[in-house]
Formats: structure tokens, sequence, C-alpha cells
């Protein structure tokens, strides 16, 4: 009985002790005073993903109903205390101005045990600095330049697969073409590879591609607490890349690599720029100075050039083309500033070309305000932030700060109409009067998305190339309106965007 009574104690200890943590985690905002929806006593204030909300969704909710109630609000992240941020003004200064205390993610890496998450995107503190650095000369004016004829080549591919497509039918599904086509942009671009998954759907470049967001190692809960608690994740080895996807990344670049060493090839795509940064012995820290850029390094920087390269502008050209489809007079007057601006350049598309046609700016802009891949940011606080004319709101040290760029972009008093696709939202009337700051698909600051520009190229060539030669329309199988998919952190379609297509 002695024992019993012993255990029985212990277990009341460790009740009780679970009990208290849990409220005091839970109360937090509360007794700061800091506005806050009641929790879950589990889930916080995301009990609903992914069954019925996509974080994305949930964060919209929240940003909707404390709008206008302070600079930031707090939520529960499970059992975190997490804050949204609700003002372009505070948004300003965590993503420019006050920078220096918001520099990282706070995001899962672990370098040694999943290489593969030791990218430019996870890397936060001296890592992301120095890695910054040495990469941004990968995305200048020159090295698009350079880069410009490879995309045009793999869109002149393009098309010629748009015109098989449709000597079988003339409705054909856009999320997928268009997500072969920018696989096979990067692969050249990023690994001097020759993919031709436009040619043959099933190239293994285009497998992994598609694993990569479909495969998962856990469930949806593991990965939501591996990123919740990412130094506790680290402490027991958790890897969340599937082992398959991490050796077929690694042994492409080993090969390229040690190919392009014996043979003296020099191209000037993103591998050999990182090859240039190991013979320059790249420095991270007092701990690997003087140390060369790892194999594994090197891969993890390839993985989310092509992670980010193919996904993101394939989805925002499917969303781009659904909208043109629904909109016959702006996808018309897209089609004649094209034709319009080629013909001004002896008929010739130069990168000064395609950089020369506002419109076109103008659709782009307005479709990842519509759908931003990336519908949050996030930040982390590294010392105790005080928000600037608002004593009593604190951001204490260590703590995540999400901007909810997919509900700022869709909030009436900035942008009227949300929901109507309406490019001249973006003429150099509107910008003028509208700050910068609540436009972030790309996200702003020291931290803005190092692949911006090479992003916005291939989605031009490649609209340039459509509209060229093909018009498209909705179709029975559209469906209207689209549905999203909730079980990504990216924005993506639910179902497959069936448009119909015909030769110009």
């Amino acid at each position: 009985m002695a024992v019993t009574a012993v255990l029985l104690s212990i277990l009341a200890v460790i009740v009780a002790a679970a009990f208290y943590i849990t409220r005091r985690n839970l109360t937090y905002w509360q007794r700061r005073g800091i506005p806050c929806d009641t929790p879950h006593w589990i889930f916080g204030n995301v009990k609903d993903i992914p069954a019925k909300n996509s974080l994305a969704e949930v964060l919209t909710r929240i940003y909707k109903h404390h709008l206008g109630s302070g600079p930031f609000c707090g939520f529960y992240l499970f059992q975190t205390p997490s804050v949204l941020a609700l003002t372009p003004e505070l948004t300003k200064h965590i993503l420019i101005k006050d920078f220096s205390n918001f520099t990282d993610r706070g995001m899962y890496s672990n370098e040694k045990d999943d290489p593969l998450t030791g990218h430019l995107f996870m890397l936060d503190g001296p890592k992301w600095r120095v890695m910054r650095n040495k990469l941004s000369p990968t995305f200048t004016s020159g090295q698009m330049k350079y880069m410009f004829p490879t995309i045009l080549n793999v869109a002149e591919q393009f098309v010629e697969t748009m015109n098989s497509e449709l000597e079988r039918n003339n409705v054909i599904e856009i999320k997928d073409i268009m997500a072969r086509f920018t696989t096979d942009v990067i692969g050249s671009c990023a690994f001097g590879i020759e993919c031709n998954s436009l040619k043959n759907p099933d190239t293994i470049f285009r497998k992994m591609g598609r694993r990569i967001f479909t495969e998962r190692r856990h469930s949806d809960l593991v990965n939501g607490l591996v990123q919740v608690m990412p130094n506790l994740a680290r402490i027991f080895h958790i890897c969340v890349v599937p082992d398959e996807i991490t050796n077929f990344f690694l042994k492409i670049v080993r090969e390229t690599v040690d190919y392009r060493e014996k043979s003296n090839v020099q191209r000037k795509d993103f591998l050999n720029i990182l090859m240039e940064l190991n013979k320059g012995k790249l420095k991270f820290d007092e701990k690997t100075d003087g140390k060369s850029l790892t194999v594994e390094q090197m891969t993890a920087q390839a993985f989310v050039f092509f992670l980010a390269g193919f996904e993101t502008s394939s989805s925002t050209l499917s969303f781009m083309l659904y909208e043109l489809a629904q909109n016959q007079a702006i996808q018309q007057r897209l089609r004649e500033e094209i034709v319009k601006t080629i013909e001004k350049h002896g008929n010739e598309l130069t990168y000064e070309c395609i950089n020369s046609m506002p419109y076109l700016k103008q659709v782009i802009a307005e479709t990842l305000r519509k759908y931003p891949i990336l519908p949050h940011l996030q930040r982390k606080a590294l010392d105790d932030y005080v928000v600037p004319d608002h004593p009593n709101y604190v951001i204490e040290k260590g703590t995540t700060v999400f901007i909810p760029v997919f509900a700022m972009q869709h909030n009436p008093e900035i942008y009227p109409e949300p929901e109507k696709f309406d490019p001249d939202r973006f003429s150099s009337e509107e910008m003028q009067v509208r700050d910068s700051i609540n436009w972030l698909p790309f996200g702003d600051g020291p931290r803005n998305c190092i692949g911006m520009r090479f992003g916005q190229m291939q989605m031009r060539a490649a609209l340039v190339y459509l509209l060229r030669n093909f018009e498209f329309s909705t179709c029975q199988l559209t469906d209207i309106p689209l549905q999203m998919d909730r079980n990504h952190l990216l924005m993506q379609s639910k179902d497959d965007i069936h448009l119909k297509v015909q030769r110009i």
C-alpha cells in the first residue's frame, strides 16, 4: 500500500504540475492585457487545422476579429504564446526598421541529421547572414540576363508541348503543365541539367518535385510540434525530409560537382556559384572558420532554389491563367501590350523588352496579392521589444511574430473588393498612394525573397509566350470559385485547374 500511495502522490504531483504549466501558458496574453481569443487547452487557437481551416484561414479570422484593437494581438500556437501583427506600422518595424531584433525566423533547421533543412530560408543567426551575402550575386540583373536565353528555350518547348496537348484535347489541366515548365527552367538554371519534364511528365525531377509536397515523414501534428519546438526536435535528432528525397539531391549535386571539377566545366548557374563559394572557403563562425562549404550545405541551397523556383512560380502562373480565363478583357489588354512591346523592340524578345511591360507587372502583382503563395511571414524576437508608441505592448525575447500576408492583402480597407481581380490596383498612380508594406508576397526588408527577380523573370517569359500563342477561357470542368488545399502551408488549389485553350 505504501508503494501505491507514493506512486499516486507522484502522479498527482505530475498532473498538478502539468495543469499549472498549461494554465500559465494559456493565460499569458490575458495576464498582460493583450487582446486574445479563448484558447483550446491543448491546441490553443489552432485546433481547427487542418480539418476545418488552414493556418492562413485561422490567422485571417484572428486578424479580422482584433483589427483596430492595437498594434498586435496574441494567440496560441498549441500552447506557445505567439504574436499576430495587426498594423502596417508594426509590420514595417519588424521587417525593416527594427530588423536587427527580428532577423531570425525561428523555424526548424537541423543540418547534422537532416541536411536539406540547412538552407537559406531556414537558417538563422550568423549562418543566415553569411550565406545570404554569399548567394546574393546569384540574382543580380547581370546573372538574370545570362539565364534569360535558357528560360526562353524552355518557353519555346512549352509552346510545343501545349500544341501537342491541344491535338488531343482543347481542355488542359494547367497546374501540372505549369509545374513541368518551371521544373525544366529550374533544373537547367540551378543544376545545369535538362530535365525534359515538358516532354516526359514522369522524369525523375518532376517526380521528386511532386513528392516534396505530397510525402510527409510525420503526421501534421508531429510536423506542427517540430516547428513550434524546434530546439526540442533537434535534441531528439528528428528529421522531416524523407531519406529518398535527401539522397536524390545529394547524389545529383555530388555527381555534377565531380564531373565539372574533373572536366573543368564552367556554367554561370546556381550550382557553379556554390562551387565558387566552396573554393573561397565560406566562413560561418569561429567553430567552422577556414572550412569550405560542404556538399550537404551546397545541396541544401540548391534544394531550396529548386523547391521555391518551381513551386511558387508554377502555382502563381496557374492562378494567373485561372483569373485571366475569367476576365477576358484583362487577358486581351495584356496580350495587346505584349504584342506592341515586342514590335517596338524589333520583334525580338529580350530581357529589357520583357521588363518594359507595365501591365504585365500589374497582372502578376495582382495575382500575388490575391494568391500569396506564402500566406504569412514569421519572425522571432531576439530581445524584448517594446512597440513604438505602445509601451504596454511588449514582445518578449524568443516570441514568434506572425505577419498575416493573406489577411492583409484581403483587407477591404486596403484593397476594396478584395476578391475582385483588378490589376489596376497596381498602376503607378495607385502605388503612389498606398504603402508598399501592404503587399508582401516576397516579404520585405533584408530578409525578403532572394529569388524574387528570378521568379518574376520566368513568370513574365511564360506569360508572354503563352498569351502570344493561346487564348484561355473557362469550361465546364473549371471550378469557380477555386477551393484551397488546407493541408499545405503554401497556397495551393485543392483540385486541378482545367481551362479551355485555343490557338491564336
